[in-house]
């Protein structure tokens, strides 16, 4: 038996491919049962023109056995096998694929999945193996070939007997240390959970003797045996025809597979042919993970080739505004890297995401169209994602999300889309009103919410955070501008009813130098409105930033937080603001008070702090006495 060394630098390469192509040691289950698949494929291919053949695709199998006593695992196959020279070129060649040379020269069969491109995933067996047996027999041959090898020194190949074709390769795992536990990949629970977990949809069943139990009749006692058990699904639910799969079954592969009690709201099946060849199942969840809005959570969705999952989460399939799906796509047509452990950024990715971004979007347009009550569920679970989504990366992806987006309707007192919102504007508005805090409730007393109300004009009412920014972000939506009722100009205003309030302020001149002199540094600036309804007072920021902003910078970044300039703005029609005109002249310091309670009560109504509570306290008794 002659020792024969590796094609290629064996001892340097061989440390590559057992230490730095793969990341994960149990990997080598799926290379080993993927090569087996190629072999059994390879075969089945050639039944269609050889009757000679005698097996159906029915009668193709891995099979899995373990010896806990000799520290074995081996997989075997009934697929093409290999011949002696098989042995040498595909086991002796490290980097040569048979698997992609058939590939490349068959006939284009939609039914024939070649898995294996590069030729090294069998070595993946000497992360775990301290040596590696494969006894073959080619299809058509007498003869079985025996290829022995530890990984470094080499291999030898001699003549066997074998009864069918196919193969077996048989790893001998290596001797446990402190820092490596081997033996747990003879335990029959972890061989079967890998199984599930990356060769589910292997299309050839995957079988392996297991132990189970069972009543003795007329007897509690139990007695223990062992019986053969498939392990795969074989079929994904993904590659049946949409037609042939109930709800029942698709909620029920989501709840399993995703481990969520609920059931989705929403379930997407694409088959995608084209450019790029895909199918993908996609599931919008019902409630957000606990971990959702945290740094923890893994977006993303599971990548399969052929029936093997190359990626538990591969995020670059979904933008980050639908991080939220969960589901899984199964492509041929992406280039893996050599361990297909991870993607090469290329276009195909790129195609497939984006068909899966415009997918999603229409889903959930359909959703809020046909099902509100779900839609608002599905908003209440992640609507702040799509809300950060909006004004993430300085707006880039606004447009994916605008559409998505609700908001509180003053006038209709529900959740509304800004849609909703621009069709339901009265005659003659312009702008798309909103006015933002921590409070619903607070917001819809504010005076120019009031004002807007009855103008009958709608007023978006806002509570989160980012909320201040989206507006800014926007700009405009449906051609109509953004307007902070609680801020801006509300626009209501005519020429000739914004020259009365100029010759009305020019007329109160002294009165709101009074008001100014009296509050001093505590307001920027002492003005009229006309935008107060039945209110006395208001106070609004000075041009550039909202109060809601100074909060938030307040919160995020307290040392580079500056304070907004505040503006007291005055109704001249209202009694209280009549009242202390007319103490200026017949009692200047309650009118002084009375500018100070006013201040107070506009500091109050805009949700702002007020700087010394007690002395609010003490002028609002004096002034009852």
């Amino acid at each position: 038996m002659e020792k024969m060394q590796f094609k290629a630098e064996s001892k340097r390469l061989m440390d590559l491919m057992i230490n730095s192509i793969y990341t994960h040691q149990e990997i080598f289950l799926r290379e080993i049962i993927s090569n087996a698949s190629d072999a059994m494929d390879k075969l089945a291919y050639l039944s269609l023109t050889d009757n000679a053949v005698g097996l159906n695709r029915g009668d193709f199998a891995v099979t899995i056995t373990r010896d806990e006593n000799a520290r074995t695992i081996t997989v075997s196959d009934n697929g093409i096998g290999m011949s002696r020279a098989e042995m040498e070129e595909n086991l002796g060649t490290i980097c040569k694929s048979g698997s992609l040379r058939f590939k490349q020269e068959m006939d284009k069969q939609e039914d024939i999945d070649i898995i294996g491109q590069f030729g090294v995933g069998f070595y993946s067996a000497f992360m775990v193996a301290s040596s590696v047996t494969v006894i073959s027999r080619r299809y058509g041959e007498d003869t079985a070939w025996k290829w022995v090898s530890d990984g470094a020194d080499g291999y030898t190949i001699e003549a066997c007997e074998k009864a069918a074709p196919g193969t077996d390769i048989i790893m001998t795992l290596k001797a446990d240390t402190e820092d490596e536990d081997y033996s747990r990949f003879l335990d029959e629970y972890e061989i079967r959970n890998l199984v599930r977990k990356y060769s589910d949809y292997i299309r050839y069943p995957i079988r392996m003797e297991v132990s189970k139990s069972r009543k003795k009749e007329d007897s509690d006692e139990y007695e223990y045996y062992t019986d053969w058990e498939t392990l795969n699904s074989m079929v994904p639910i993904w590659q049946r025809n949409k037609k042939d799969v109930s709800d029942l079954e698709y909620e029920a592969f989501y709840c399993d597979k995703f481990m969520d009690y609920q059931k989705p709201l929403r379930t997407i099946h694409v088959s995608a042919e084209g450019t790029v060849s895909f199918k993908a199942l996609l599931y919008i969840p019902a409630k957000a993970p606990y971990d959702f809005y945290s740094k923890d959570y893994k977006g993303g969705l599971q990548l399969y080739s052929a029936g093997v999952m190359i990626m538990e989460n591969c995020a670059d399939l979904l933008p980050e505004h639908f991080r939220f799906v969960r589901g899984v796509v199964d492509s041929q047509d992406l280039s893996l890297n050599i361990s297909r452990e991870m993607l090469q950024h290329n276009r195909q990715l790129t195609i497939i995401a984006r068909q899966i971004e415009k997918k999603i979007k229409a889903e959930l347009k359909k959703l809020m169209a046909d099902d509100a009550e779900n839609y608002e569920k599905f908003f209440t679970a992640f609507g702040r994602q799509l809300k950060y989504s909006a004004v993430a990366e300085y707006g880039a992806h606004k447009d994916a999300v605008a559409d998505l987006l609700l908001f509180w309707s003053h006038k209709e007192k529900k959740l509304i889309s800004l849609k909703a919102y621009v069709e339901a504007m009265a005659e003659g508005q312009e702008k798309i009103y909103y006015a933002t805090g921590e409070n619903k409730d607070r917001l819809s007393r504010l005076p120019q919410v009031e004002t807007l109300h009855k103008k009958g004009y709608d007023v978006l009412l806002c509570t989160e955070d980012v909320d201040e920014f989206i507006p800014q972000t926007l700009m405009s939506y449906s051609e109509k501008g953004f307007c902070n009722a609680a801020s801006e100009d509300l626009g209501l205003q005519t020429e000739e009813e914004k020259k009365e309030l100029e010759d009305k302020a020019e007329s109160l001149k002294g009165m709101l130098t009074f008001v100014k002199e009296t509050l001093g540094e505590s307001v920027k600036e002492v003005r009229l409105s006309a935008n107060l309804g039945s209110h006395p007072v208001c106070m609004t920021p000075e041009a550039g930033m909202s109060f809601e902003m100074e909060k938030y910078m307040k919160k995020a970044n307290p040392e580079f937080a500056f304070p907004v300039g505040r503006i007291l703005e005055l109704n001249p029609e209202h009694d209280a603001v009549k009242a202390m005109q007319d103490a200026m002249t017949a009692d200047p310091l309650k009118a002084k008070d009375y500018a100070k309670l006013l201040c107070c009560q506009a500091q109050l109504m805009a949700d702002l702090p007020i700087e010394d509570p007690v002395a609010y306290t003490d002028l609002v008794c004096k002034l009852m006495k």
